[in-house]
């Protein structure tokens, strides 16, 4: 291949992978469609939060469905074993370390849900210095026109 064609095709490759580029990015901000029960939908996520931010054990299992598994820190729990193990944690956490919530993603599909969002936690929990960025997803579902929530999965890390 003599240098003339190699630069053409080299340039050439070059421009079809930025339209390409151009072309992904821009797909992926077009709108998608409002979620028909977008604030019932949100408002049982926001009502966990507030539970646990209130210490209100009730509040929070009741928004939990019955064969809900919760995700942490490469470990699942079932709705029982969360309620015995981690709920008392997660609710002194949420006392103690304000959280800032950024916005609430919701998505839904006939009778089933997910919302994602980041936060950022920063504060003093059990005398450690806390300032981390958190990332959720919740799964719901739609039962007897009531949302629950049928699985949760928090990831977070340090604040760079």
């Amino acid at each position: 291949m003599n240098r003339v064609h190699h630069v053409r095709v080299t340039r050439s490759f070059i421009y079809t992978c930025i339209l390409v580029s151009l072309g992904l990015t821009t797909s992926c901000r077009k709108p998608i469609a409002t979620a028909p029960d977008r604030e019932a939908i949100a408002s049982a996520v926001r009502g966990f939060h507030e539970a646990l931010a209130k210490g209100d054990r009730g509040a929070a299992m009741s928004l939990l469905a019955e064969d809900a598994q919760i995700l942490e820190t490469g470990h699942r729990q079932t709705r029982e074993e969360y309620e015995a193990e981690h709920l008392a944690a997660d609710i002194e956490f949420a006392k103690a370390v304000p959280t800032i919530q950024g916005a609430l993603i919701v998505r839904q599909e006939g009778t089933l849900a997910w919302t994602t969002s980041t936060s950022r936690s920063s504060g003093q929990f059990q005398a450690k210095e806390v300032d981390s960025e958190n990332a959720e997803l919740m799964v719901l579902a739609k039962k007897d026109e009531e949302w629950k929530i049928r699985a949760i999965h928090w990831s977070s890390h340090a604040h760079r």
